[in-house]
């Protein structure tokens, strides 16, 4: 877990010197948990939860239509908690549009074992304001015990 944020720090202080262009922000929304459990393997889960998000971001801007998105969410979904940490790439589609894909780093608190797992993230942001967004992201989980997650939210940069 330490070497988990140690890691994501790191990136983040390397990714501040790449260009003078940098925000910062937090946010935080509801997401819709699909999971892809075997009830005889794993308990009575249902096929989907609701739970909530919360975290902070950093915008790195690399050329003027694009920028390098880290952040660090943590997630709540019933008896599940986990951190996520997806780095995207984002492309400007126009001055309030944005789309972003990238890895997902993510840290399951509440799985027996391989709490560690590696996501794929696509996402879409709309700029309601120059500080204020909504999003809506689709995180893909590679592995039977990695459920999917769409999360709907709000970004606010500071």
């Amino acid at each position: 877990m330490n070497k988990f944020l140690l890691s994501i720090f790191v990136l983040i202080f390397h990714l501040s010197s790449i260009q003078a262009q940098t925000e910062f922000g937090v946010k935080g929304g509801v997401n819709i948990t699909f999971f892809k459990v075997d009830e005889i393997n794993f308990g009575e889960y249902p096929d989907t939860e609701l739970g909530f998000y919360g975290g902070f971001f950093a915008d790195f801007e690399i050329d003027s239509s694009l920028h390098i998105q880290p952040e660090l969410l943590y997630i709540g979904i019933s008896d599940f908690q986990f951190l996520n940490a997806p780095i995207y790439l984002q492309y400007d589609v126009n001055k309030n549009f944005h789309l972003l894909i990238g890895p997902s780093l993510n840290y399951f608190f509440d799985f027996f074992s391989n709490k560690f797992k590696v996501r794929a993230d696509i996402s879409l942001a709309y700029n309601l304001s120059s500080n204020l967004d909504i999003h809506m992201k689709y995180t893909l989980g590679f592995e039977e015990l990695s459920p999917n997650v769409m999360f709907l939210g709000v970004g606010y940069k500071l």
